[in-house]
């Protein structure tokens, strides 16, 4: 899907922000995301919720950027 831009046209921001919602509702992204909050909390990492969910959700598009490999386990 590649990074949005700034100018990109009102139809790819709205793909952009769907497919973002889609990670963020999923059990998957709300289980890491809890994860990374109480360890952060413990770790007295400031804005701990803030982090912990910017963090989860670097790391879900991350892991689409690279492919089905490294969802399956293969490298």
């Amino acid at each position: 899907m590649g990074v949005p831009k700034f100018d990109s046209p009102d139809e790819e921001i709205k793909k952009w922000i769907n497919h973002i919602a889609l990670i963020c509702l999923s059990e998957d992204f709300q289980k890491l995301k809890k994860e990374l909050e109480a360890i952060y909390s413990r770790s007295k990492v400031e804005d701990f919720r803030v982090a912990a969910f910017q963090d989860a959700l670097y790391a879900f598009l991350a892991q689409e950027e690279e492919g089905p490999a490294v969802k399956s386990g293969r490298r």
